[in-house]
């Protein structure tokens, strides 16, 4: 297709409005797409109340078929996916083929997870005054959710929200990043095929100025946010009651002790550092190297990060492509270029062409400049060096985000402690702070907001406990 109308009430609409989506490396025209109106987002808001009903009354099995097919559909189409994230994101080939290998696999954790939703029976005689009576607890649906998507994962970020939904019986609005629509679309329309319920899944691109319903109308319940951090407490303000659940990336760091596999370290740093151009909440932005061997990484990591392939995200050979548009490259050398002024070597990289940037290394770099203190989101990794380790965690404790830092070591105390001591959601040892399994629970802390996703741990966002009292059976 070449034009996608947004999904609602399981049927294709078209809209009066309309936008042209462009491929990021080149600015060809992907496709176009239809964006909702207000009466289409009070439509969305009807049907997902509607059928989030119906959802509720399907039974465990038909909720798990669904999310099985879709699996399979997944797989199926796993390269038409693939080359529609290539074209719109502009994320090299090979990674979009792993994010649609990753969501077919949340999809699959979210069928495990309905057959083994499970209740808990407590006995109430803990004291003479409750007697001999029994609880039955269990957990029920929340009812309509706004799901809330970015650019960088445009089918995975989506699949951990939308998967766990239908998981436990909930309707979900999803407003995908403008940038990046046609992807939810094709999800949208691969869900009704696998037989979700017309409204239970609305797809519906728009205008943010149009979207303030889908957070602030009463029949939403849950708000569930991938994002900005501007936009995501601005979320949480205006949800005033409602739940939500906000994952506003970071500033990730890595440790690289002296014990550590240098050679291991670089290659998976560089990894971290750069896919997808840097554009990922969990990429490597700081990397806090033992004065001991920081000289040798230096000159390694300069080595590496100079022969990454730059090119079309469809060549195959590709692994840094281009940012998501020309004001994101220009921030990045806006932000460069202020730290270089501000007394930071640049190493390497940082030259801008339209809306690509070259990897870039910094090194010596204020902790006032933005772009040590915010989140870069672009390709660029700053270096420096530590003297001992527990002024590394201090050091990154100090920080205003707290979502994944990467530990290499080969000392079990300092894993150890470096888990105990970090304020941050997760410590990956020996591996970078981008490495995610979709089975875990993912989120943060401080500025990188709170709740997880992950699906066992999203099923638990989007229910409520009820509690049911007894008389004792015996």
């Amino acid at each position: 297709m070449s034009y996608y109308p947004i999904l609602l009430n399981g049927k294709q609409v078209e809209t009066a409005s309309r936008k042209s989506i462009k491929s990021p490396w080149n600015g060809e025209e992907v496709g176009e797409v239809s964006f909702a109106g207000s009466l289409e987002i009070d439509k969305a808001l009807e049907v997902g109340d509607r059928d989030a009903k119906t959802m509720r009354q399907l039974r465990s099995y038909q909720r798990a078929d669904i999310l099985h097919k879709a699996a399979d559909l997944l797989i199926e189409r796993r390269e038409m996916f693939a080359r529609t994230i290539a074209l719109e994101g502009g994320k090299p080939i090979r990674e979009a083929r792993a994010e649609a290998t990753r969501a077919e696999s949340t999809f699959r954790l979210a069928a495990e997870a309905v057959r083994q939703f499970e209740g808990q029976l407590l006995p109430l005689d803990i004291t003479p005054a409750t007697g001999d009576r029994v609880a039955l607890v269990r957990r029920f649906p929340v009812g309509l959710i706004t799901g809330i998507s970015p650019f960088n994962f445009p089918l995975n970020l989506v699949a951990h929200k939308v998967a766990p939904a239908i998981a436990v019986g909930c309707a979900i609005n999803l407003k995908p990043a403008s940038s990046t629509p046609i992807t939810a679309l094709l999800l949208g329309d691969l869900l009704l095929e696998a037989g979700l319920p017309d409204g239970a899944c609305n797809v519906i691109p728009c205008e943010s100025r149009l979207a303030a319903p889908l957070i602030e109308d009463p029949r939403v319940k849950l708000i569930t946010f991938t994002g900005s951090g501007s936009v995501g407490w601005g979320i949480k303000q205006r949800a005033y009651k409602k739940r939500v659940c906000l994952e506003l990336g970071g500033n990730a760091a890595v440790i690289v002790e002296p014990s550590a596999d240098l050679e291991s370290a670089l290659k998976r740093i560089v990894i971290g550092g750069y896919s997808h151009t840097g554009q990922i909440c969990i990429s490597v932005q700081h990397v806090l190297v033992h004065q001991d061997i920081f000289e040798s990484f230096k000159i390694y990591f300069i080595e590496m990060v100079n022969n990454l392939k730059c090119g079309d995200p469809l060549d195959e050979t590709t692994e840094v492509a281009s940012l998501i548009d020309t004001g994101e490259a220009k921030r990045i050398e806006s932000w460069l270029g202020e730290a270089v002024e501000a007394g930071a070597q640049l190493l390497t990289g940082g030259v801008r062409i339209e809306n690509r940037v070259s990897p870039a290394i910094l090194t010596d770099v204020p902790a006032t400049c933005r772009i040590s203190r915010d989140e870069a989101f672009g390709p660029v990794v700053l270096i420096q060096s530590y003297s001992q380790f527990e002024g590394a965690l201090d050091w990154i404790n100090a920080q205003q985000y707290g979502l994944q830092t990467g530990v290499f070591t080969t000392e079990i105390s300092k894993a150890m402690l470096a888990f105990n001591r970090l304020e941050v959601g997760a410590v990956i040892i020996n591996d970078v702070p981008t490495f995610r399994a979709d089975n875990f629970p993912y989120g943060g802390v401080k500025e990188s907001g709170f709740g997880r996703e992950g699906v066992k741990y999203a099923i638990e966002e989007m229910t409520e406990l009820r509690t049911l009292v007894l008389p004792s059976p015996y």
